[in-house]
C-alpha cells in the first residue's frame, strides 16, 4: 500500500472501499439494534415482570439467556467491525466517520502533507483539506495549489 495517494490512486480504491464502508455501516446498525433490545429486555419494568409475573411474561432466566445470546452476537459483530476497520487502516486510509462513510487519504502536494477527502455518496475523490483542518475546510480538487 502506498504511503501517499494521488487523486487517481484514491479513486481506484473506491469500489472496494465503498463496499467495505457499506458493510461497516450495516454492522454498526445491527450492533445498535441489539443494544436497544438488550436495554429493552432489562428495563426495570421488564425485569419486575419477569420476576413476579405469571401473565405470560418471560421468566427471569429466559431474559438472562436471551440477554447473553444477544451480547454474544453483539461481540461477534464488534469483532467484525474491528477487522473491517483494520482492513481500511491497512490501506493507509483514515476512517473519520462510519455513518457518513467519511475517509481521508494521505497525500503530498509540493512536499506538504494534505488529506484527500471522500465520503459515501460522492462519485469520486474530488476534495482535499489541510492536515490541520477537517471536513469543514474541504476544498475542490481544482483549488489545490
Amino acid at each position: 500500500m502506498p504511503d501517499f495517494y494521488d487523486f487517481a490512486l484514491a479513486n481506484s480504491r473506491l469500489p472496494e472501499l465503498r463496499q467495505t464502508l457499506l458493510s461497516l455501516r450495516a454492522l454498526k446498525s445491527e450492533v445498535a439494534t441489539l443494544r436497544d433490545r438488550i436495554v429493552e429486555l432489562n428495563t426495570p419494568q421488564a425485569v419486575a415482570g419477569a420476576v413476579g409475573s405469571t401473565s405470560g411474561a418471560p421468566a427471569r432466566s429466559e431474559v438472562d439467556a436471551e440477554t447473553q445470546r444477544l451480547r454474544m452476537r453483539m461481540q461477534g459483530l464488534v469483532d467484525q467491525m474491528i477487522a473491517t476497520v483494520a482492513e481500511i487502516d491497512s490501506w493507509h486510509i483514515q476512517l473519520r466517520e462510519i455513518e457518513s462513510g467519511l475517509v481521508d487519504f494521505p497525500a503530498l502536494v509540493a512536499g506538504r502533507p494534505v488529506w484527500l477527502c471522500w465520503r459515501l455518496g460522492e462519485d469520486e475523490v474530488a476534495w482535499w483539506h489541510e492536515v490541520s483542518t477537517g471536513f469543514d475546510g474541504r476544498q475542490r480538487m481544482e483549488d489545490l495549489v
